[in-house]
């Protein structure tokens, strides 16, 4: 996360609703300080609370093939962002940066019990599908017979203790509001980032928490 902290005045609140949003991110976990960090991308279901996550893995994920129930762990995840060039700000002596928005939650990830999958599985469909507007959620029960029963099996339950919120919302907001501004409009158009439409419209707010 950058550390200046004019980048980092969000509300632990907005970044936890920015992560529900966005309902994907990079799970890190590690098992054994002499082994590199284990990486998966998952989607996931912040409870209402606000103070768990849950998500499943593929069994074969190098997490679940650790065999523990409990590993501290984080989860990244990453909005909007854009190159910005220092031509863009209207202003002399700048150097190219990069706007972004990410949040890091870390914590300890549990292994439920198998029993849990389905349940899950229909939770986590019914909140990404409901999403989708004029669409009857899909769930596990319009699968054949027998189906869904092989495919859970393939996949382990976990539920993700938050135990810290850190969020990053570089917006340009240590910039003049009309260099600011200026880069906005340059950033709308760019095609280098991902959202760029939408980090533009983040940088034209001057009230970013």
């Amino acid at each position: 996360m950058h550390p200046n902290p004019i980048f980092r005045q969000s509300s632990t609140k907005r970044d936890l609703d920015f992560a529900a949003q966005v309902g994907f991110g990079m799970l890190c976990a590690t098992a054994d300080s002499a082994q590199p960090p284990m990486l998966a991308h998952v989607p996931f279901l912040l409870s209402e609370t606000r103070g768990f996550a849950e998500l499943h893995l593929a069994r074969g994920n190098a997490i679940v093939k650790a065999r523990l129930n409990r590993l501290p762990a984080a989860i990244a995840i990453q909005g909007a962002h854009a190159y910005i060039s220092p031509d863009w700000y209207g202003v002399e002596d700048q150097v190219p940066t990069w706007n972004y928005v990410a949040v890091h939650i870390t914590g300890t990830l549990i292994r439920l019990d198998q029993g849990e999958i389905r349940r899950l599985v229909d939770e986590l469909s019914d909140h990404f599908e409901g999403r989708i507007d004029g669409k009857t959620p899909w769930r596990t029960d319009k699968m054949t017979a027998g189906a869904v029963e092989k495919m859970l099996v393939q996949i382990v339950p976990f539920r993700f203790e938050i135990e810290d919120v850190q969020g990053t919302w570089k917006l340009n907001q240590n910039k003049p509001d009309a260099a600011r501004l200026s880069a906005a409009a340059q950033v709308e158009a760019s095609p280098l980032g991902l959202g760029t439409g939408a980090l533009a419209d983040l940088m034209r707010q001057t009230n970013v928490d």
